[in-house]
């Protein structure tokens, strides 16, 4: 079950904002930036933290801006005790600041086949709505952490309400929620759905079928037709269009065995491009010769942060390129590759590509010791 090991401190409020150091940033869309680093408490103590900040945002989106950060902010308030998700540490101008704990969303981690990761989200949702409130956003797989302590962690609470089961709304909005959780339990257990969560799997409550005939259309087009926003946890048109266009130019050069994409945020705040390649035959060719092979291939020359050669790519046992992992080390959050590399081969294999990685964002901001 979800637990906190430490207990956190009294939450800060008009906190000042320089007591945050920045190591990466870890999200960034049009309402937020998500930044993990450490904050410095009043004591002086110092915490493993992550800080949603809106100080940034567009003059006209900065209204809904705050009233997303005041319900995460809300929620946090009712819900730390409960243990399902990390404290709030800090409140201030146009930021928040909550702990950090040592794990990877859901669409990484990959729980396939990991019952206990599912017993332990239906506990903490049950915490959750216990504690009167309903998270209203568990569709996504990014805000499901999967702790190195195996357990499940809830994240993101900018569209969590208050709920009383007395109410119909309520007792709806609850039923989703856990909708929401068997549909990803689906995807990596579907062996282990039971007959009474497959009759759940298959009823969606009416509000739901409305807002998916018509709210959700609407949604769409305000979000992507007009803000230009995709809920790709802040990739963009770089990771879709521009980043596919790379590969397949780089795959085309005859020393090159095979290529993948990954992406990371910029501190300067764009969307990064990181290939890893691996040769043909060590020594083939050079990131510098690859870079002018890319020059030629495409005119226009867009941009690729980091090129990293590597002896070969990690693969899954069903061949594919392991591409949790990369995302890992491109974005520098290693923590959990031992973990989640599933076999020694390649653990070894991944821990050499981590050594020699590009994105070194903690080493740059965090003041040497």
């Amino acid at each position: 079950m979800p637990r906190i090991t430490v207990s956190p401190p009294p939450v800060e409020y008009r906190a000042d904002p320089a007591r945050f150091a920045v190591d990466t940033v870890l999200k960034r869309d049009v309402f937020s930036t998500v930044e993990r680093g450490t904050w410095t408490d009043a004591t002086g103590r110092q915490w493993p933290a992550v800080r949603r900040r809106w100080n940034e945002v567009s003059l006209w989106l900065a209204p809904l801006a705050r009233q997303l950060a005041a319900h995460e902010v809300k929620a946090l308030e009712k819900v730390t005790s409960s243990g399902v998700t990390t404290p709030l540490l800090a409140v201030g101008d146009r930021f928040l600041v909550r702990g950090w704990i040592e794990g990877a969303p859901l669409q990484i981690a990959r729980p396939k086949g990991d019952l206990h990761f599912f017993h332990s989200a239906r506990a903490a949702l049950l915490m959750l709505h216990r504690a009167g409130y309903v998270h209203n956003d568990l569709a996504k797989q990014q805000n499901w952490l999967r702790g190195a302590d195996g357990e499940a962690w809830l994240m993101d609470f900018q569209l969590a309400l208050p709920f009383s089961r007395r109410s119909k709304i309520g007792r709806v909005l609850a039923y989703e929620d856990l909708r929401h959780l068997l549909k990803h339990k689906r995807t990596y257990c579907p062996e282990a759905l039971t007959a009474r969560e497959k009759k759940v799997l298959a009823t969606k409550s009416l509000p739901t079928r409305v807002w998916m005939a018509t709210g959700k259309k609407v949604y769409r087009f305000v979000t992507r037709r007009l803000l230009s926003y995709s809920d790709t946890e802040g990739r963009g048109p770089r990771v879709t269009q521009v980043g596919p266009r790379i590969v397949a130019a780089l795959a085309a050069h005859p020393a090159v065995a095979e290529v993948h994409m990954a992406d990371f945020q910029t501190l300067g705040g764009k969307v990064g491009l990181y290939a890893f390649v691996a040769l043909k035959a060590p020594g083939a060719v050079t990131v510098e010769a690859l870079r002018a092979h890319l020059a030629s291939a495409l005119p226009d020359r867009p941009h690729l942060d980091h090129l990293q050669i590597v002896d070969a790519l990690p693969h899954g046992p069903d061949g594919a390129v392991r591409d949790d992992l990369l995302l890992l080390i491109a974005r520098n959050q290693i923590e959990m590759l031992d973990q989640l590399a599933g076999s020694e081969a390649v653990r070894l294999q991944v821990a050499e590509i981590a050594r020699g990685r590009l994105n070194l964002t903690d080493r740059i901001t965090r003041p040497a010791a």
